[in-house]
Order: C-alpha cells, then structure tokens, then sequence
C-alpha cells in the first residue's frame, strides 16, 4: 500500500506540471493579445493621418470649385449633386460606379456585380455588394428601374 505522503508528493507534482503548462499558454496569450493592440493603435493612427489622399477638384451647385480629399474605406457616400465625380466614392463604390458605367443600356443585378468586382457570387459577397449598391441608389450616384437591377442613370450618361 502506497504511503500518503507520496500520494501527495505525486499529486503536487502533477498540480505543478498542470500550472506551467497553463502559465505557458497565458504567456502566448498576452503576446498574441499585444500584437493585437498594437495592430489597432497603428491602423487607428495610419486612417486617422491625412496621408496621400488624391486631390479632386469638385465643383458644387453655383459652379464655385473646391476641393475634395480623395475618399477611402469607410468613408461615407455623399449625395450626388452637378458636378460631383466618383473620385469622392470610396473605392468599393468607385468600382461598382466604374463597372456600371461601362455599361452600354443595360444593368447588373448584385450577383453579376459581384463576379465582375472578382468576388465570389456567394450569398455573402453578393449580399455586401447590394448593401453597397442600395446606398449608392439612396445617395442618387445609382438608379434601380426594377428591383435588384443597378445602372447609372441615364441622364448623366455614365456618371462617373
């Protein structure tokens, strides 16, 4: 019959094994976790510089021109007024306007925007281009004649 005591001394040795192991994945824990936060601080401070935004001259409704820094991600879609160029649009829009524009007569439903942006035409991907899209419509850059189907209005005869 095996002593108490070494019962213990087994048992304290296997708690012990047991604290380093954890201690170690803490330890990458922390590391990844600071990686992390300093990957945030830095996009927060690289987005939050005015950086080499491209420079578009704009000109507004009593044709006084001004200008307007080039937009980017997460920017938000103004309204389309005279004047206004799709260089304003953040590049996503940008794209979905260059896309539309090389149109003939026709429109694209969401599905064929997203293959000809190179996405694939899962629920997903297609569901982020009609939110784009639908916003696009919203702000006047976008016509929707029939429901799911995206072209630039006529009357600007491209529009970008």
């Amino acid at each position: 019959m095996p002593s108490v005591m070494g019962l213990l001394e087994e048992r304290e040795r296997a708690a012990r094994q047991r604290v380093e192991v954890l201690q170690a994945e803490l330890r990458e824990a922390e590391a990844a976790w600071e990686r992390l936060v300093i990957a945030r601080e830095t996009v927060g401070q690289v987005l939050a510089e005015p950086g080499d935004r491209r420079q578009a001259p704009v000109a507004v409704a009593d044709d006084r021109p001004v200008t307007v820094a080039g937009a980017v991600r997460g920017s938000l879609v103004p309204v389309w007024r005279d004047g206004l160029e799709a260089v304003v649009l953040a590049p996503d829009y940008r794209r979905i306007m260059e896309i539309l524009s090389r149109l003939a007569d026709g429109a694209m439903d969401c599905r064929q925007l997203a293959v000809a942006l190179g996405l694939q035409p899962v629920p997903a991907k297609v569901e982020g281009v009609r939110s784009k899209a639908k916003r696009l419509v919203a702000r006047g850059w976008l016509a929707e004649q029939n429901p799911g189907m995206f072209s630039v209005p006529v009357s600007r005869g491209g529009g970008s």
